[in-house]
């Protein structure tokens, strides 16, 4: 047996986590066990420990709140669960590994909603607050990606179903006063940019702490805002595949023409063919040309076509003096003069903030642009080997860690960075990624793990990953199922069957694939998949790879 399957094999979560909270911790510790039983082991100990020690920080994270059922918390100076955070994005991240705690979570938004519609925009001891909106991550594509993951009840799913649409009534009788169809921003809290250069003249929170109230002196608000319109079109997106699971077959093609009617608002208000960007429009007809990670959010809610993604990739997101920094993603674009290099406060100015490193990945993968994803993942997991504490934001020149701590965003991007690029991930598909690629030595040379082997259970059946310089094994219940080239993620079906090939590297991957004892040769170039169907591969997608500008 390879000696690194032996190490991992001998590693019990439950007594190699420490906990504090002892008894609702070891609780924890079992459903981890029970469902995902999720850990790795390196060579070099510099990612695994840091893994360790965010595995606990996340137990931190987990509480009751209102009810005596745990739900998770935002982490740092955050006492609470937050709709644009906690109870979207990091959630969604969560449901991979503890899917009884994330779909608490949810629902708490569902009991919490006020009669009018309104669903809070944080939990807290102290009760739901409803004093903005804050959205961010659209919450019925996270539900939506848990149902499908996680196999949960519909009962769940018509419960959220009927929150989200009294929600969407809410938000187009309040956010859409100006009769635009795009949703409206009133303060800098109803999009969580604190201290953006986005909100400059504008007060943190609507007119007299009232969200459906707008300063009416104000000279330029309400601003049309790009990202919340983007939400609102994704979200009735996902309400329309939600309706149809629960047999509403008339509403969700309403929800269909709805999210249409969304998307050609947004296009039509927000969209600068000038510039190609998307920026928010003030009171008096203006752009407000400032450009932050609103690019990023409109981006992972779906609105753009592969070529335009691809296009923004080169602009912008892949481009040094806009948002590739050394640690990406920047709050506001490097070039900009309100750029703020400052990491000591709550800021949206500047640093590269965990929210928007961890909602930048859906937007990649919705367009397969996977090589160029792991371009920005891989100093995130660098800067990870020096993480002591799961700060908010980092630095994007040095990866430094920044404010607050035991942060869930900072901590949920430990464990899914390290399973999207080296691990096993199941996929809402009811797929299972298999990733042959090693976290790269790129800080002053420095291992971060070398060889790895990851552990993870799916639908009844362990595996292990041999994720090496080379080659990479995967084993079903002690049983090889797979050999395939570095470089290459393997896509298997919940059978444990291979289904596809993508090339995860800029350049072509060439060796020897075993499946089951037979043999293939395979050369795959950066995206392409190449998909298995009896003895013969062939190619499904292929896109290029677009290039970091400068």
């Amino acid at each position: 047996m390879h000696q690194l399957r032996k190490q991992l094999l001998a590693i019990d979560i439950t007594t190699q986590i420490d906990v504090v909270h002892k008894e609702m911790d070891k609780q924890l510790l079992e459903q981890w066990k029970q469902g995902s039983n999720v850990f790795f082991a390196a060579q070099s100990n510099k990612l695994s420990s840091v893994y360790e020690h965010a595995v606990s920080s996340l137990l931190a994270c987990i509480k009751p709140t209102l009810t005596d059922r745990p739900i998770l918390h935002e982490g740092g100076i955050y006492y609470g669960c937050w709709l644009e955070s906690t109870g979207t994005i990091n959630n969604e991240l969560l449901s991979r590994f503890l899917p009884e705690v994330a779909e608490e979570t949810y629902l708490g938004f569902a009991t919490f909603q006020r009669e009018d519609g309104m669903l809070p925009y944080k939990i807290t001891m102290d009760g739901p607050n409803y004093r903005q909106i804050q959205l961010v991550t659209p919450l019925a594509r996270c539900v939506w990606h848990h149902y499908q993951l996680n196999e949960t009840s519909e009962n769940f799913l018509s419960t959220m179903y009927d929150a989200m649409v009294k929600y969407d009534h809410w938000l187009m009788t309040y956010r859409n006063t100006r009769q635009t169809g795009c949703i409206e921003a009133f303060s800098a809290f109803d999009t969580g940019h604190d201290l953006s250069p986005r909100f400059w003249h504008v007060a943190d929170t609507p007119h007299q702490n009232d969200a459906t109230k707008c300063n009416p002196y104000s000279p330029i608000l309400p601003f049309l805002a790009p990202d919340l319109t983007a939400n609102v079109y994704c979200q009735r997106k996902y309400l329309a595949k939600i309706a149809e699971e629960l047999g509403k077959h008339e509403e969700a093609s309403a929800w269909k023409v709805k999210a249409e009617q969304t998307r050609q608002a947004l296009f039509t208000h927000c969209y600068d063919a000038v510039d190609d960007f998307f920026y928010d429009v003030d009171r008096q007809g203006q752009f407000v040309r400032v450009q932050s990670d609103v690019l990023l959010r409109v981006l992972a809610c779906e609105v753009v076509d592969d070529e335009m993604f691809a296009r923004m990739l080169s602009k912008y997101l892949l481009n040094t003096r806009k948002f590739f920094a050394k640690y990406p993603f920047p709050a506001i674009a490097l070039d900009d003069p309100r750029y703020d290099q400052q990491i000591s406060y709550n800021s949206w100015a500047g640093p590269s903030n965990f929210l928007a490193i961890i909602r930048a990945a859906h937007a990649f993968e919705y367009h397969r642009r996977y090589v160029e994803q792991l371009w920005t993942i891989q100093p995130i997991v660098a800067a990870m080997t020096r993480m002591n504490k799961f700060s908010q934001t980092i630095s994007p020149w040095t990866g430094a860690e920044g404010f607050t701590e035991i942060y869930s965003p900072a901590i949920l991007c430990v464990l899914d960075f390290v399973e999207r690029l080296s691990g096993i991930l199941p996929t809402k598909d009811q797929t299972i990624w298999f990733t042959g690629v090693l976290p790269y030595d790129s800080d002053h040379g420095e291992s971060i793990t070398g060889n790895l082997v990851y552990r993870r259970s799916v639908k009844g059946h362990r595996y292990e990953f041999v994720n090496q310089a080379g080659n990479c094994e995967i084993w079903q219940d002690d049983k090889q199922i797979v050999v395939f080239p570095s470089g290459l993620r393997a896509v298997l079906n919940e059978q444990g069957e291979l289904v596809s090939l993508i090339g995860m590297q800029y350049g072509t991957i060439t060796g020897e694939v075993v499946v089951q004892e037979r043999k293939y040769n395979v050369a795959i170039s950066g995206n392409e998949e190449w998909m298995l169907t009896g003895d013969q591969w062939h190619c499904i997608h292929q896109s290029g790879v677009v290039p970091p500008t400068y």
